[in-house]
């Protein structure tokens, strides 16, 4: 092992505070700590922070990949915060260390752990080899690219009776959304850029395991949001069970095999694989469990915000507003243990939910009642994902690339392309090894 670096701004003596996550609920907490009396380090194994909710619209080309991205430098060199790019390997909470894999050893006198999560599969046999994310940029770039050249290669004209079809799993809103902007590529974009291609050729499928799509938001919302997808076009099978993913189809629950060249798995999330070496308690979908304060169970030093974290008494969803909630919470309750205090229990907030479904297209539902739909309600949200971008360059750029998007919908405008997909590495087939052929170079 390395030997720990330096501190980096001379205070000596100060209590020492490792956050591992760069997301919502890391920055959060780096945010909160800005005036303590506090060493903090974040580390994370990016060099920016990608901004989760809106990975779908890079996937479908409306945004750039630096329209969601922010430097982790950036944030922390004007919050007195070291950043660190790594990846956690193992905590020693006797000697308050943590080791990460390159072999670098840190000490810690508190540390937040907010390193998400990644895809949970249920067992689903062949999904994880076989099916594409969208929990990071690299996922969105590598999902771009394979509908990108899914339409071109029906435009290339080699093969007349090819079709190209789009199956997404999950009906929850990241599902919803990437599911309702496909069917507007395929009725509208596909027309303008791809004119001499059927849009009957490109299929979109929808598929979760529920009885109806976004179950957090009340019925007519679910209604609304439904409709405004069978009208894109978009086929919607509910109660229905994955019950394998192969390379160019799915099975489902009663047997049935459908073609699917591309199949997006959105459908829930787990804990990622490193967390087992963590030796930390784990529940449902190998997520970290928590007490009322946050703190991991049986530890009096460590805390888990956000995705990663779950209470077994009082879960919250897994939202963007929980993440920033929970960041904050945990960063205030180390601030009050460095003061001698007691910590206190975390309540979440609940501002409400929101969902776009396509152009002028959305469900908002607020915690106090309100619910709204349609053009309004897709103003909110994207006023509410430009407040929420880090960086003025950023919400410039998402708002122009948006703008465009839905204005110039249909008339060639909305598609930032990008390359032809690499050929799978060798040993690797389908899918699943054409999209580790981009994720090896992150």
């Amino acid at each position: 092992m390395t030997s720990e670096q330096p501190e980096p701004d001379g205070r000596t003596g100060a209590p020492r505070v490792v956050i591992v996550g760069a997301g919502f609920a890391g920055l959060s907490a780096v945010g909160a700590l800005r005036k303590a009396h506090v060493h903090v380090t974040i580390i994370d194994r990016n060099l920016y922070s990608t901004f989760q909710p809106l990975l779908y619209q890079v996937a479908t080309g409306g945004l750039n990949p630096g329209d969601v991205s922010y430097a982790v430098g950036g944030f922390t060199a004007r919050r007195h915060t070291r950043y660190i790019r790594g990846d956690l390997a193992a905590i020693d909470q006797a000697a308050q260390r943590i080791r990460l894999t390159d072999g670098r050893d840190l000490g810690y006198d508190y540390l937040i752990l907010a390193s998400g999560v990644s895809a949970a599969y249920y067992g689903v046999k062949g999904a994880a080899e076989n099916t594409f994310g969208l929990y990071t940029r690299v996922d969105a770039i590598v999902l771009r690219d394979h509908i990108m050249n899914g339409y071109e290669q029906l435009s290339a004209g080699t093969d007349p009776g090819r079709e190209f079809a789009i199956t997404v799993v999950g009906g929850g809103a990241t599902g919803v959304e990437l599911a309702g902007t496909l069917g507007e590529l395929r009725s509208d974009v596909l027309r303008a850029t791809f004119s001499d291609v059927d849009p009957a050729r490109v299929h979109v499928r929808l598929v979760e395991m529920a009885p109806e799509l976004l179950m957090p938001f009340k019925p007519r919302l679910r209604e609304y949001a439904r409709r405004q997808l069978a009208a894109r076009g978009v086929d919607i099978l509910l109660n229905t069970k994955i019950l394998r993913v192969q390379p160019d189809s799915v099975v489902l629950g009663d047997g049935s095999s459908h073609h699917s060249d591309l199949t997006v798995w959105a459908a829930g999330v787990a804990g990622p694989e490193a967390v087992a070496g963590w030796n930390l308690p784990q529940g449902p979908g190998g997520r970290i469990l928590v007490g009322p304060d946050l703190r991991v169970q049986g530890s009096d030093r460590i805390f888990a915000a956000g995705d990663i974290a779950v209470s077994a008494d009082d879960p919250s969803p897994q939202l963007a507003q929980p993440a920033l909630q929970e960041g904050r919470h945990a960063a205030r309750q180390v601030i009050r243990l460095t003061q001698g205090g007691q910590t206190q229990p975390f309540r979440y907030h609940d501002k409400g939910m929101m969902a776009t479904i396509g152009r002028r297209s959305a469900v908002v539902q607020l915690a106090r009642g309100a619910r709204f739909t349609g053009t309004l309600a897709w103003f909110a949200w994207l006023g509410l994902h430009l407040v929420y971008l880090l960086g003025y360059r950023n919400r410039i750029s998402t708002l122009i690339n948006l703008s465009w998007r839905y204005l110039a919908w249909g008339h060639g405008g909305g598609v930032i392309v990008g390359d032809e997909p690499p050929e799978p590495l060798p040993g690797q087939a389908g899918q699943g090894g054409a999209r580790q052929a981009l994720r090896s170079l992150e």
